[in-house]
This record gives C-alpha cells, structure tokens and sequence, in this order.
C-alpha cells in the first residue's frame, strides 16, 4: 500500500512539477526562492495526498494547494519582516529571440500591471494565463464561478487600462 501511495505520488509530481514551480516563481519573494516553495508545495501534497477525496481534478487539488502553500509564505515572509521588497518575480516562458521591441514592452507592461493586483485577483489572472477553465479557478480560489467571471471582466478592465497607461 505504502509503496502504491508513493508511486502515485511521485506520478502526480512528475505531471504537474511545471504548473506548481510557474505559480512558484511568481510568488517567490526573497530570500524565498522558486526552488524553495517548490519543496514546501511537493511537502505539502506528499502530507495532503492521503486525504485527496477525488471531488476534483488532481491537477485542481495541487493548484489549490500551490496557491495556498505560496501565499501562506509569502505572508509569514512579510510579517516577519515588514521592509521586505517584492522583486518582480513574474517570468513567462517566452524566447528573447522570438519577441519584438513591441512584444517586449507589452509583456513587461503586462508583468508590471500584474504585480500591482491584489493577492486574490492576481493569484486569478495567473490562473487563467494558465489556461484554467472559470470552473477550475473557482475550485482552486474558494469562489463562484459567476464571481470568478465578474472579477476577470473587473481584472481585465484594469490590466487594459494600467497597460495602455504604461505604454503611452
């Protein structure tokens, strides 16, 4: 059993590593880094494993526990040091060789506008830059969907307009 458990583990790992160390690296802060709430995520799902009820999607269960794990860090790191500075941390994986100067400024428009959102609104763009379903972000983020719909036409609205700003 124990054996079948961690096979299963190291299977729900292996697909999902990508998504979880992306999520990372948008909430890594220093000194916290990427490679760090990598290891405390992988924790996390190792001691949560055997309590996955199956009423989602694995892959909805490890966001949620991504999110979770991320912000809870994020937060001790802040309240334990107040002057603690948030360096942009928000990297796609788009090729230097394949953007444009336009591209470049409008993806570093998009970075800035980004970090500027709230925890929750952030942590639900990033979900849908991830391609997520509204059913999907509303099971990871705790909300409706419909308020899962009415926040990314208010998010989008403001990442148009912050973006527009920043490239006049």
């Amino acid at each position: 059993m124990q054996n079948q458990l961690e096979q299963s583990f190291i299977q729900i790992i292996e697909d999902n590593k990508d998504k979880i160390y992306r999520l990372c690296k948008i909430y890594a802060v220093t000194p916290i880094e990427p490679q760090d709430l990598f290891q405390e995520v992988v924790i996390q799902v190792w001691r949560s494993l055997s309590t996955f009820k199956g009423k989602s999607s694995i892959s909805t269960w490890i966001y949620k526990i991504s999110l979770n794990v991320c912000y809870s860090s994020k937060m001790k790191l802040e309240k334990s040091n107040n002057n603690t500075v948030r360096l942009e941390s928000i990297h796609f994986a788009l090729s230097e060789n394949t953007m444009d100067k336009i591209q470049k400024e409008k993806y570093q428009a998009l970075q800035a506008c980004i970090s500027t959102l709230n925890e929750t609104d952030k942590s639900i763009i990033i979900l849908y830059l991830e391609e997520l379903p509204y059913k999907e972000i509303a099971a990871i983020t705790d909300l409706t969907e419909n308020h899962i719909a009415v926040k990314m036409k208010r998010i989008r609205k403001t990442l148009l307009n912050c973006i527009t700003y920043n490239l006049k």
